[in-house]
């Protein structure tokens, strides 16, 4: 998903900043946190109905970008 702007924001009134999936109080780091210990992405979106798998697709393409914007060549 190249254009993940649409479906992520960082907005200083919305969970002190940290980029969260539009019109949700989910951050991409909460979004991590469930498939990092263990959820599947099918048991994330049964948990949070307000999130589709687009909105998953977009918290991957926004670490990816900013992974490679943070990475810094020796």
């Amino acid at each position: 998903m190249k254009n993940y702007r649409d479906r992520i924001r960082i907005s200083p009134n919305i969970r002190s900043g940290k980029p969260c999936i539009v019109n949700t109080r989910i951050a991409v780091s909460d979004v991590f946190d469930y498939l990092g210990g263990g959820m599947s992405v099918e048991e994330v979106l049964d948990d949070f109905p307000d999130l589709t798998l687009a909105d998953i697709q977009a918290c991957f393409a926004f670490a990816a970008d900013r992974d490679r914007r943070l990475t810094l060549m020796p």
